[in-house]
């Protein structure tokens, strides 16, 4: 399946599940979307069919990997292919303890070959593209002689793409969320990086705020495309822009209200197959609202309420409320 990489919502633990990327996915049409990243031990061995679930809607969606066997990750790559995904990603560049005990994610950086095998073995067993997320380093790693190596060695067998996260991962000392904050970002360079491999599709990740700014950035960088996580999911209504401002698709926005009237339909199906609470499709929509009147009533409805619902009436009435609220604020401005 072909696409365009321009723009995508990033890969988050415990966030970017089938439920949160349906509800992206009726905000933007074109959007790359991906999955949490799921280990290859737990496809193998855990509950393959629940993990790898997924709505035809959600294309095109990429599966996220995290390992450091070649032959595992291959046959979980190949269990994604045979399921429908559009692409597998490797993850080399997550930091948690949890990733790093298992000798995954971004400590991969340090054995470029070990990734490349795992390329290698992957493209031998697949037919979707094999790409990569990574850092610009971790810890001691010099962040130009180190990516140039990285980079350059994984590429060698393939794979075109690099979703470079602009911060150097600190593996001791550091939280997860430290260091998504602490180490400065420095996007010049994921630029000189495409300045000295044009031949890759260089993705830059980390820190972006808005549309607006991630067009600015790969414009001034000369980069492929963007790539945003945490401001999507608590303000997921900024991806109402994304096909008209990124892929320069003329097609017509859904509004709010359309959008949380379609989930709730999709919670009523869901429930229906046997789903187990409505709060595990609603706590992904806390955002929508965002910045408008009523929108602290409407979190609280959602999130006391949805717990012991049985459908989507729920949503359908918090939504029809906070409209409400919206058109008589708007009367009361005109």
């Amino acid at each position: 399946m072909l696409f365009d990489n321009k723009f995508s919502v990033a890969p988050m633990m415990d966030w970017t599940d089938q439920h949160c990327r349906y509800f992206h996915r009726l905000i933007s049409s074109h959007a790359v979307l991906y999955t949490e990243m799921i280990s290859a031990d737990a496809l193998l061995f855990g509950p393959r069919e629940k993990l790898l679930s997924f709505n035809k809607e959600e294309l095109p969606c990429v599966l996220q990997l995290g390992g450091n066997n070649p032959d595992k990750l291959s046959k979980a790559a190949k269990y994604g292919q045979d399921n429908g995904y559009s692409e597998i990603n490797l993850n080399i560049g997550c930091p948690s303890n949890r990733v790093q005990n298992g000798s995954f994610g971004a400590c991969l950086m340090e054995t470029p070959k070990l990734v490349a095998e795992c390329v290698k073995v992957i493209q031998e067993n697949c037919q979707i593209p094999v790409t990569i997320k990574c850092r610009i380093g971790i810890d001691d790693m010099d962040e130009i002689k180190g990516l140039d190596d990285f980079v350059d060695e994984v590429s060698l067998l393939g794979t075109k793409l690099f979703i470079i996260h602009a911060r150097k991962a600190l593996l001791n000392g550091l939280s997860p969320k430290q260091n998504r904050e602490i180490p400065p970002l420095n996007y010049l360079r994921v630029g000189s990086l495409k300045k000295r491999r044009p031949d890759l599709k260089i993705i830059i990740n980390g820190g972006i705020q808005s549309i607006e700014d991630g067009n600015e950035i790969i414009l001034k960088h000369n980069l492929d495309g963007f790539m945003i996580g945490r401001e999507a999911y608590k303000n997921p209504y900024i991806l109402s822009t994304v096909d008209r401002d990124v892929f320069g698709k003329d097609v017509k926005q859904r509004t709010r209200y359309e959008v949380a009237m379609k989930m709730a339909d999709y919670i009523d199906n869901y429930m229906k197959k046997g789903g187990s609470q409505v709060h595990a499709v609603t706590r992904h929509m806390l955002g929508l609202y965002n910045s408008l009147p009523g929108a602290k009533d409407w979190r609280r409805v959602l999130s006391e309420n949805t717990k012991f619902s049985k459908n989507g009436d729920v949503l359908r009435l918090a939504t029809d409320n906070i409209e409400d609220v919206i058109h008589r604020k708007n009367l009361k401005l005109a």
